[in-house]
């Protein structure tokens, strides 16, 4: 009876390794993903709010300035926070909010000339700004020191 056991043991044994041996291999796989899904673990960097307000009077701003934050490293935009009404004397109320690994240079935003409730535009090209600040959290964005970029039409 025993024997029975071993020899049914050894064929079961016998032939999963039969079935392996056929079997196609495994081929790794490659992931590939985009960094902005976690700046956080790819980098190592904890992230951190930043708060950016908007001052300055540009002669880009005209009958008033529809703003969208456009996300690029090292920080990305929270919530509808990152959408923004500039009046025509270069007075804002909104309070750009940004989850960064450090604290941002320079931001771009795509934008419109645009009336208050116009929000729904689609925007013209890009404004490049530089950011005044100390490193710290709090940073102001100076709509006079901000340069145009190409119009949508003209970007390569």
């Amino acid at each position: 009876m025993k024997n029975k056991i071993y020899s049914v043991l050894l064929g079961c044994i016998l032939s999963v390794a039969a079935n392996a041996a056929t079997e196609t291999p495994i081929q790794p796989r490659v992931s590939i993903f985009s960094t902005s899904t976690d700046w956080e673990a790819v980098t190592g960097r904890p992230l951190n709010e930043y708060y950016g307000t908007f001052r300055g009077k540009s002669p880009l701003i005209g009958r008033g300035l529809m703003l969208y934050y456009l996300d690029g490293f090292p920080c990305y935009g929270l919530g509808g926070s990152v959408q923004a009404w500039v009046a025509p004397n270069g007075e804002s109320s909104h309070r750009l909010r940004l989850a960064c690994v450090a604290a941002p240079k320079t931001i771009n935003f795509a934008w419109v000339h645009a009336s208050r409730d116009a929000d729904d535009e689609t925007t013209t090209g890009i404004l490049t700004c530089e950011i005044d600040g100390d490193g710290g959290r709090d940073f102001e964005i100076d709509l006079s020191r901000c340069t145009r970029g190409p119009d949508w039409d003209d970007y390569e």
